[in-house]
């Protein structure tokens, strides 16, 4: 290592948000980074636990609605944890369920409104029936833009308010809503997307925009170090040629 402060990546719930397979987006982090000769620590922080001061990224997967029901008062009590990570410089990342979490509010099936984080100007309401299909989809972050691929599964349907862009344009997949084609939301350093797969390890596009954003004040703003992403470029191939 070079020296450099360690990044650091506060994983919520990873004993509970893990039904999609997660882990993976908080690996292709830390990997990424690890590449570029930095240092980096994964604290896992569940219930009653407290986000690191020295957080550089907050991530959050999805899991069932009963888990989410469990999660939900403590989540619900970071809302001023995750909004001082943020104004600190850290980014924030929600996928499908954490994604929700982040917005205003979801709205259930019955019409009962559930509050949410609101760092993201979206609300979700609860659908008839599930969104689930392959996406493809052209996204950007910040200066940086990048293809997207994955794999969307989710009940809910997230329309954006005025203070949110959209992560990306949908041509083909339902995206947000099914309606308007747009897939995700960024607001500030505030990130969701609905997309599986996991969707970092195939996607290092987005990976790194999350990375470049997350490791500003470290680098300067410039780019950061190019990596030998033949692997990553190969996977992101094989997927596109499924979802054609």
């Amino acid at each position: 290592m070079t020296g450099r402060p360690a990044f650091v990546v506060a994983h919520l719930y990873p004993d509970l948000l893990r039904t999609y397979g997660d882990r993976g987006n908080v690996l292709a982090l830390a990997r990424r980074a690890e590449w570029r000769g930095f240092a980096v620590r994964v604290d896992a922080v569940t219930r009653g636990d407290r986000v690191a001061p020295d957080a550089d990224v907050v991530f959050m997967g999805g899991g069932t609605d009963r888990v989410q029901e469990i999660i939900g008062a403590d989540l619900r009590s970071r809302a001023s944890e995750l909004s001082d990570a943020e104004a600190r410089g850290a980014v924030v990342v929600g996928v499908c369920g954490g994604y929700q979490f982040l917005g205003r509010r979801y709205v259930d099936a019955n019409g009962v409104p559930i509050e949410g984080l609101g760092l993201l100007d979206v609300e979700t309401l609860a659908g008839s029936d599930r969104i689930i299909g392959n996406v493809r989809a052209h996204g950007t972050l910040g200066d940086a833009s990048f293809d997207l691929i994955g794999f969307e599964n989710h009940g809910g349907r997230t329309t954006l308010g005025p203070k949110a862009q959209p992560l990306a344009e949908v041509p083909r997949g339902q995206g947000n809503n099914g309606l308007d084609g747009t897939e995700g939301a960024v607001q500030g350093r505030v990130i969701g997307s609905y997309l599986h797969g996991p969707v970092l390890p195939v996607n290092p596009g987005l990976a790194d925009a999350i990375l470049g954003m997350a490791l500003a004040e470290r680098t300067g703003g410039g780019d950061l170090e190019p990596l030998d992403d033949r692997l990553e470029a190969a996977a992101h191939a094989a997927a596109l040629d499924r979802r054609r």
